[in-house]
């Protein structure tokens, strides 16, 4: 592991699953804990809890998007990342998407072919206040993209 975890909680991060070296899952995955993915997903990857940790090592590779707190990148990812605390890219990672993060390691050799948007660590979206009409909470942050789905 490149780096440790500074934690709120008392939990330890464990390997709970892992997706083996010769493993092909086609669907999404909603996951606790800890998640190690040696094989190849296609579908989403998305954790459940706020301490759980994704770990993808050198042959796996993630088709989809993951929203997942904690990363440890040493594969590829083709699709948007979202690591709502900390991802640490390996000197051999590959990302063909956006990257959504707080906190960010980057070894030299780790490509990401898409945008880098740093996320603070309350950030809210821009919307009306059921109090009333002249109400509105703070512009938007500079920066963001806005999703059209």
């Amino acid at each position: 592991m490149m780096f440790k975890f500074q934690k709120k909680s008392k939990r330890r991060i464990q390997l709970d699953t892992l997706i083996g070296e010769y493993t092909r899952l086609e669907g999404n995955i909603t996951f606790s804990g800890g998640l190690r993915v040696e094989g190849y997903i296609k579908g989403d990857v998305i954790a459940e809890d706020e301490d759980s940790l994704l770990t993808i090592s050198q042959d796996g590779a993630i088709e989809g998007q993951v929203k997942v707190p904690y990363i440890i990148l040493s594969g590829s990812v083709t699709g948007d990342v979202h690591a709502s605390e900390r991802i640490d890219l390996a000197h051999q990672a590959r990302i063909h998407g956006d990257v959504y993060y707080h906190f960010i390691e980057m070894a030299v050799g780790a490509k990401i072919n898409g945008s880098l948007i740093h996320m603070e660590e309350k950030q809210i979206p821009n919307l009306k206040l059921a109090a009333g009409p002249d109400i509105e909470t703070p512009p938007p942050v500079h920066g963001l993209k806005e999703s059209h789905t």
